[in-house]
């Protein structure tokens, strides 16, 4: 499926991906008592290195990388020797690690920009996790939060196993913090601006700048016509993505529009190569396109190093020319008419702030993201009023119905398949060929409903199958408050056929469904019911990604500074930097607190 003559830059994105420094830390005492732990203070490095290395990748797929102090840090002057190679390698993330008392603000990390973390081994013979306690207050005093990591039970001095639950932490902190790093300096695209009165289309420039590190670049929609009009894009790759879409992408019938409403053979395959334009032009916007420079449009070549982006469309588009749908769904896929990759972010209407939430779950999990609507709660009451079924298994309760004409990603259909049969959506770099075509041979792309659609276009159609994990975030702005961040685990699940049909039809049959049932607890509050979920949601969008995600979600929130209003994560998995322990006893209120004191990193 690859073409050879696309003339993509060889990295999306400018710049190189943020590295994990490893500090170890060792008792700057000579005389036997520094010489005794250097070997043992070295090995702590060298396994933290290879933990993460081994089991991290960054979104291309390649592993996480590392890079360790060239030698143990014992005072003020190895540690700046250590940060200034840190500042040569692009290290944006420390993690100090000791097996012993060390003295804290001598060999700390002070450089407010970068992510911290301490690994305290938890050791009889030396007292590390003294140092652990001393250096987290020094943190705490100095307004630079660190993460602390503390083994629960006692290790021999000779063992270099790292146990499993500070495995946990430190791979959830590295997650987070390699997401978080990978935001500075990128930018936010946004291609047109507020669609239909929609507050999370009013990109908030500040908000991406302050809290994330991030550019806003901002383009009028008409962009896109301009090049489609002057020919801007590549001749070659649109002949074979013409081709690959002929063969590959099934239409479905038009049983939607009125005869009024219908479009001629004709006005659909002028509307496919539209389609298919937008698509490779919202890609070039994003990324750049060498090719482009050798046809002589030097400047359209760059792009706008944009890890995401937002397409308005509706509606001053939409009344008049095709649909962004397909662009949404075939960037938003992992694989396209070049073959098996990295999928893109492009938030449905510039919904920003569902395009940054898709964006931390993809940051987060390296997987395909998908927007939906957050249309309807469906009580067991209704379902059976309705349709005459009385839901059970996971549906038992009701679900939430999430549907949406734009960014739903194909892997959203449930039919990549683990090695026990199993739903999946996967790793781009996990996906076969059977994949591809399993994912195509149950979707079709509807011609696009002319009372939403007036220039035409065409919608994904499918069903997501198979019970998934999954975490559905947003991030909603409240004023006077600032960013919050709401996050609700839960899974996919399957209905009759006959059901989906009852309750397709009253909504629009053109587009993708997914149904989805969160994790109650059944006490007052958000999740009490599924219902509740519904109720409590802070917006008509939500970014939902394959996994239970979300105390991932949570400690980079924490590093971002955002707070979390509502979440189903159980207490035992939140990790926020220890310093978030002196706002008060309660978990919620306490982020609150630590959030508003410690502010926006880069306002």
């Amino acid at each position: 499926m690859a073409n050879k003559t696309v003339g993509f830059p060889r990295a999306r994105l400018a710049g190189t991906w943020p590295k994990i420094g490893i500090r170890p830390i060792i008792d700057g005492r000579r005389r036997g008592v520094r010489e005794a732990l250097e070997e043992q203070t070295m090995n702590m490095a060298r396994s933290a290195a290879a933990l993460l290395t081994e089991n991290l990748r960054y979104n291309d797929g390649t592993p996480v990388q590392c890079v360790i102090a060239d030698s143990t840090i014992g005072g003020v002057a190895e540690a700046s020797r250590c940060a200034d190679k840190f500042s040569r390698e692009n290290v944006s993330i420390t993690l100090s690690v000791t097996p012993c008392w060390c003295y804290g603000t001598e060999t700390f990390d002070a450089d407010p920009n970068t992510i911290k973390a301490v690994w305290g081994f938890n050791g009889t013979e030396r007292p590390g996790a003294v140092y652990l306690a001393a250096v987290l207050a020094a943190h705490s005093q100095k307004g630079l939060p660190a993460f602390g990591i503390y083994g629960h039970d006692v290790q021999e001095a000779t063992d270099t196993a790292i146990p499993a639950d500070v495995k946990e932490k430190l791979l959830r902190f590295a997650r987070a913090a390699v997401a978080a790093a990978s935001l500075r300096g990128t930018s936010y695209l946004a291609i047109g601006g507020c669609s239909m009165g929609i507050a999370g289309s009013v990109v908030d420039q500040a908000f991406l700048q302050e809290y994330l590190g991030m550019r806003a670049e901002v383009i009028d929609m008409c962009e896109i016509s301009r090049r489609i009009e002057e020919n801007i894009f590549d001749p070659v790759e649109f002949k074979m993505a013409k081709e690959w879409v002929k063969k590959n992408i099934t239409e479905a019938p038009d049983k939607v529009n009125p005869p009024q409403w219908q479009r001629s053979e004709k006005q659909r395959e002028a509307d496919w190569d539209y389609c298919i334009k937008m698509t490779m032009i919202t890609r070039d916007l994003m990324q750049g396109n060498l090719k482009l420079a050798e046809m002589g449009f030097e400047e359209e070549a760059e792009g706008h190093n944009a890890i995401a982006s937002g397409f308005q469309g509706q509606r001053q588009w939409t009344d008049h020319w095709p649909n962004g749908d397909f662009m949404e769904t075939m960037l938003t896929t992992s694989f396209d008419w070049n073959g098996i990759r990295e999928p893109y972010v492009v938030a449905t209407e510039n919904d920003h702030l569902n395009g940054v939430s898709m964006l931390f779950g993809k940051l987060l999990t390296g997987r395909a993201q998908i927007f939906s609507d957050v249309r309807s709660y469906w009580s067991p009451e209704s379902l059976k009023r309705v349709t005459g079924w009385t839901p059970t298994g996971r549906a038992k309760d009701g679900f939430i119905h999430l549907i949406n004409s734009g960014a739903t990603t194909m892997d959203a259909t449930g039919q990549m398949k683990d090695g026990e049969g199993n739903s999946v959506m996967k790793h781009f770099w996990e996906i076969t060929e059977k994949d591809v075509k399993a994912v195509l041979d149950n979707t079709t792309f509807s011609v696009a409903n002319g009372g939403y659609f007036r220039g035409g276009g065409f919608s994904s159609t499918f069903k997501t199958t198979g019970e998934m994990p999954v975490t559905m975030c947003r991030l909603n702005i409240v004023k006077g408050l600032g960013p919050v961040l709401q996050i609700a685990e839960g899974w996919t699940c399957d209905v009759p056929d006959d059901v989906f049909d009852i309750i397709n039809r009253r909504t629009d049959p053109t587009w993708p469904t997914t149904w989805f049932v969160p994790r109650t607890d059944g006490n007052d509050g958000p999740f009490k019911d599924v219902y509740s979920v519904m109720a409590n949601w802070g917006a008509n969008h939500g970014a939902i990604s394959y996994g239970h995600i979300g105390a991932d979600l949570i400690t980079l929130a924490s590093m971002l500074r955002i707070p979390v209003s509502m979440h189903n994560v159980p207490y035992s998995e939140i990790f926020r930097p220890s310093t978030w322990n002196a706002f008060g006893s309660n978990p919620e209120g306490a982020d609150f607190r630590a959030c508003a004191t410690y502010g926006p990193q880069f306002g």
